[in-house]
């Protein structure tokens, strides 16, 4: 292996591990922004060993094994040397390669959540939130975290070291809170989990279009969530949405690790028991009684497509409807690109057109790329080929999505192929 591809291979691995890393030392030291520049000393000493022993057979458990060994030399040098000793003492045992498989197996998903409810807490900012839950259970880096919110990397950083720093001097405790505080951080937390999925369904950068780990585990986490609090509606929708998105997964790319989207899909494929479990949980959402929210809504939008048997079987007029009543619950450019699309798929791409239109001169929206792909995708639908095939090349040199930006940049190709014709 080169070392470039061994490089990329641990890239890889550190976007799949880091965040279990982080929420295990966190439990050890107590403080976030320690555990997490224990985490990265892992990835530097695996950075130079793994080059001459190539990577072991486990090496989630490897880089926990050396960050755990790492946090156990650093509170023995420390002044709380003795209070620590005796909290390893009672919490944990030092770790031998067989400690750290069991932990990966079976406390894992409870730290990642204390570690959730940690970043979650009030005394942070939502947009200190975000980025440290982008950055620390996402493993984004602080340039991928400013293109995808459209804000300077300089920003985006101050906010990560200033929440690490408040944490730590706040003194937030790593754990679940009680049921009366709970109520407090859940729109927080379920923000969190929507975005670990979201990245894992549609990775921002990279060599590969899906993170089906990201996905798995931010399912896991909803599934607990759901279980602790089952009267919270919006628990349910989003585990709902969750579920039916990830039946999809499987579908999403081909044997290349090429995207297929969602009209190309092979709807055989999708996973029915995750639709079921959707669909199920969608309905406990509806029963609690109240208007659905923002992520009942978008599980209400999943279940139409999940349903549908074909394309051409989509209820798009309840869709667009569905994403109207979500643009009422949340305003957002965001969701009025998507019922822009809706619009197109009920009425007609020239529909769908006059709202990109209007979206296309949005300051904020200037550096997105999925504006100029669906006005690339619209345009092209009415017969506007030159103009569609630029907006196609437009959103490419913008995704920092190595698969998004091959196949943006197909789309592309093939107009100029079918123009020629």
């Amino acid at each position: 292996m080169s070392s470039s591809q061994a490089h990329r291979t641990i890239d890889a691995i550190w976007r799949m591990e880091s965040a279990k890393l982080i929420a295990g030392l966190t439990r050890m030291v107590r403080d976030v922004g320690l555990a997490e520049d224990l985490a990265q000393d892992a990835l530097v000493i695996a950075l130079e060993r793994w080059a001459e022993t190539g990577i072991p057979d486990n090496p989630g458990a490897w880089l926990m094994t050396t960050a755990k060994r790492r946090a156990i030399d650093f509170i023995r040098r420390s002044k709380l040397r003795d209070q620590k000793y005796v909290e390893i003492g009672h919490s944990i045992n030092l770790y031998t390669e067989d400690d750290v498989d069991q932990t990966l197996d079976g406390e894992i998903g409870d730290d990642l959540l204390r570690l959730i409810f940690m970043t979650c807490h009030p005394v942070l900012s939502q947009d200190a939130r975000v980025a440290l839950t982008l950055r620390l259970l996402c493993g984004l880096t602080t340039d991928e975290i400013a293109r995808s919110f459209l804000v300077a990397e300089s920003t985006v950083a101050q906010r990560i070291v200033r929440a690490k720093r408040t944490l730590s001097a706040e003194k937030i405790p790593f754990e679940v809170p009680a049921r009366e505080e709970m109520k407090d951080r859940m729109s927080a937390v379920l923000e969190v989990i929507y975005l670990m999925f979201n990245e894992g369904y549609s990775a921002t950068s990279g060599d590969h279009w899906i993170r089906p780990l990201l996905c798995q585990e931010a399912l896991r986490l909803g599934r607990i969530l759901a279980e602790i609090t089952p009267h919270e509606q919006e628990v349910h929708g989003l585990v709902a949405l969750m579920e039916i998105q990830a039946s999809r997964l499987k579908t999403r790319v081909n044997a290349k690790g090429e995207p297929i989207l969602l009209m190309d899909q092979n709807r055989a494929k999708w996973d029915q028991l995750l639709i079921h479990r959707g669909l199920a949980a969608l309905d406990r959402s509806r029963k609690l009684g109240q208007t659905l929210g923002p992520y009942s809504l978008q599980a209400a939008i999943s279940a139409c497509h999940a349903k549908a048997r074909s394309e051409a079987e989509t209820d798009w007029i309840r869709i667009a409807a569905l994403y109207e009543a979500l643009a009422r619950a949340t305003p957002s450019l965001i969701v009025e690109l998507n019922r822009a699309v809706a619009i197109s798929m009920a009425f007609g791409p020239a529909f769908g057109l006059q709202i990109v239109d209007e979206l296309n001169i949005e300051p904020s929206l200037q550096g997105y790329h999925l504006l100029p792909s669906v006005r690339g995708d619209l345009l092209a639908k009415v017969g506007r080929h030159d103009e569609a095939r630029t907006e196609f090349e437009r959103a490419a040199s913008m995704t920092q999505n190595t698969r998004e930006r091959e196949l943006l940049f197909q789309r592309a190709a093939n107009l100029r192929v079918d123009r020629s014709t």
